[in-house]
C-alpha cells in the first residue's frame, strides 16, 4: 500500500470536517457515507479521479482541464445558489419606492434557512426554463419533499421576502398573468385546456421551480387581517404603514401639463405617467368640465405621502382625489366566492398557523381549500354536503404549515395575497439583503441610468 503523506492527511481532515458539519446541518446522516469517497480522493486513491491529467495528448488534456474547471464552477455555483444566496432582479413596481424596477439584489438563503431543493437535478442560475432552448431546466425525478434546515432567523412582520409564487403551481404557458386559476374562473377550465393557440400548454411546476416573487410580509401565522380604506389592521389594531407606501391618486391641473422636472421630483416613472381620459371615470371622481366643456388634464399616478404633500403644493394643481377600486374592481381571493371584498377593503381573514384547527364550513372551505389541497397535498372532496379529506369524512382540519400574507408597498399596483391568497412556509426562498446594482430604465447611460446612490446599499425593512 502506498504511503500516505502528511499533507494528504491535512487536506482530508479539513475536507472531512467541513463535510461532516454540512451533513449535520442538513440533518441527514446518510450523507456521511460520502466520507468514504473523500477517503479515496485524498488518501487511498483506488479510483483514478485525476487520470485525465496523465494524458499524453496535449489537446485532450487541455480540453479536459476546461471540462474540469467548468464542472467545478457549476457545482460551486449550484451549491451557493441553493444554500447561501442567489441573485434576483426586481421586475415590477409592486414594492416601489422601497425596491425599484431595475434593482439587482442578493437574496440570503441563510436568513430563514435554506430549503433542500424539491428538484435536485436542475441547471444552476435558471429558475425553470433554459434560455434559447425554451425547455424545462430541471428533471422532475427525483422529487423530494419539503425540508428546511436551520437558518440565522425567522420571518418577522414587515420583512421583505422572496418566495415562489403559490398560484404558479399550474400555469397556462402563454398566459401567465393573471394566474391559471383566475383564467379558469373567467373562461372555464375546458377552454383553458383546449384553446392551446391562446393559452399554450397547461403544465405543473414543483414548488422550487415556480416563479420568484418579492413582497412585504404584512400578516403572520395566526393573525386576523383586515383592510379598511387602505389601512391594514392586525387583530383589530392599525398596522404601521411602510414609510414609502404608495397609493394611486387622480391629480387635476389648471390645464398645464406636469413637466419632466416635476415627474422626476415626484419620482414617477414614465410607465406610471398616465392621463385619465374616460369621462365616466372623471365624472365619478367629481371632476368638472371647464368653460370650454372639456376636462383639464387629470393624471392617474402613484404617490407616497411625501410626494402627495409636494403635489398638493404645486401651483398648477387644482384637485387631488385618491383612487378607488369601485370602477376598476377585479378578482380577489378567494376567487369565485362572493365576499364583497376589494383592493381597498378586504377581510377580515384569518391566516393559517401550523397546528391550528378550523371548522370545515362553507366560508372556510372557500378560503382554505387551496391550502388543504394544493399546498398540503390532501385529496379534498365534497359529497352530499359532507367533506372528505383523503377519503375520510371530516368536520375540522388541522394545518401542518405556517402561512403568511404578503403585500406590495405600491398598494394600488400590486398583485399580492389579496389576489391569490396565502404564502405557505415551504414557498419561502429568502430575504433580500443587498442591492448590488440599480438601473433606471427611463434614463440614458449619461443621464442617471445607473442609480449610484443605491449601489451596495442594504435592504432595510422600513
Amino acid at each position: 500500500m502506498k504511503k500516505i503523506e502528511k499533507k494528504q492527511w491535512i487536506k482530508f481532515s479539513i475536507a472531512a470536517i467541513l463535510y461532516i458539519l454540512f451533513s449535520i446541518w442538513m440533518q441527514n446522516l446518510w450523507l456521511l457515507l460520502g466520507v468514504i469517497v473523500l477517503v479515496d480522493i485524498f488518501l487511498t486513491k483506488y479510483i483514478p479521479w485525476g487520470a485525465w491529467k496523465r494524458s499524453k495528448n496535449p489537446q485532450v488534456k487541455h480540453v479536459l482541464e476546461w471540462v474540469d474547471d467548468i464542472l467545478f464552477a457549476l457545482i460551486a455555483v449550484y451549491l451557493i445558489n441553493i444554500f447561501v444566496f442567489q441573485n434576483y432582479q426586481i421586475p415590477s413596481s409592486s414594492l416601489e419606492k422601497t425596491l425599484l424596477v431595475g434593482d439587482y439584489l442578493f437574496v440570503s438563503k441563510l436568513s430563514y434557512g435554506p430549503r433542500v431543493p424539491n428538484t435536485p437535478l436542475s441547471f444552476p442560475l435558471v429558475q425553470n426554463t433554459l434560455p434559447l432552448l425554451n425547455t424545462k431546466s430541471y428533471l422532475e425525478w427525483p422529487l423530494w419533499d419539503y425540508k428546511r434546515v436551520k437558518g440565522t432567523g425567522q420571518i418577522k412582520r414587515n420583512d421583505i421576502v422572496v418566495f415562489n409564487f403559490p398560484a404558479g403551481d399550474t400555469i397556462a404557458l402563454y398566459q401567465q398573468n393573471p394566474d391559471y386559476y383566475t383564467w379558469c374562473y373567467m373562461y372555464g377550465r375546458e377552454r383553458i385546456h383546449l384553446d392551446k393557440a391562446t393559452f399554450g400548454e397547461v403544465m405543473y411546476r414543483p414548488v422550487d421551480k415556480r416563479e420568484n416573487y418579492v413582497k412585504r410580509c404584512i400578516g403572520m401565522p395566526g393573525d386576523t387581517l383586515q383592510i379598511i380604506e387602505n389601512q391594514v389592521y392586525i387583530d383589530g389594531q392599525p398596522a404601521i404603514n411602510p414609510e414609502t407606501m404608495q397609493l394611486n391618486y387622480y391629480v387635476e391641473t389648471d390645464g398645464s401639463p406636469l413637466t419632466e422636472e416635476q415627474f422626476r421630483l415626484l419620482n414617477i416613472s414614465k410607465e406610471d405617467r398616465l392621463i385619465e381620459s374616460d369621462p365616466d371615470v372623471l365624472a365619478y371622481f367629481g371632476f368638472e368640465q371647464n368653460v370650454h366643456r372639456q376636462y383639464n388634464p387629470v393624471y392617474h399616478i402613484p404617490l407616497t405621502q411625501e410626494a402627495l404633500a409636494i403635489v398638493q403644493k404645486l401651483p398648477i394643481v387644482r384637485k387631488v382625489v385618491i383612487s378607488s377600486d369601485a370602477i376598476y374592481r377585479s378578482f380577489y381571493y378567494p376567487i369565485g366566492y362572493k365576499t364583497g371584498w376589494d383592493r381597498d377593503n378586504y377581510g377580515p381573514i384569518w391566516i393559517p398557523k401550523k397546528g391550528a384547527t378550523i371548522e370545515l364550513n362553507e366560508f372556510n372551505l372557500a378560503v382554505y381549500a387551496r391550502c388543504i389541497k394544493n399546498y398540503e397535498n390532501n385529496a379534498l372532496e365534497i359529497k352530499n354536503g359532507t367533506v372528505y379529506i383523503n377519503g375520510q369524512a371530516e368536520t375540522t382540519y388541522t394545518f401542518k404549515y405556517d402561512y403568511y400574507f404578503m403585500m406590495g408597498d405600491n398598494r394600488h399596483k400590486s398583485a399580492d395575497s389579496r389576489s391569490w391568497g396565502f404564502v405557505p412556509e415551504d414557498h419561502v426562498v429568502g430575504k433580500p439583503i443587498l442591492i448590488w446594482l440599480s438601473l433606471d430604465k427611463d434614463r440614458g447611460l449619461f443621464d442617471g441610468k445607473i442609480r449610484w446612490n443605491r449601489m451596495f446599499r442594504m435592504v432595510h425593512t422600513d
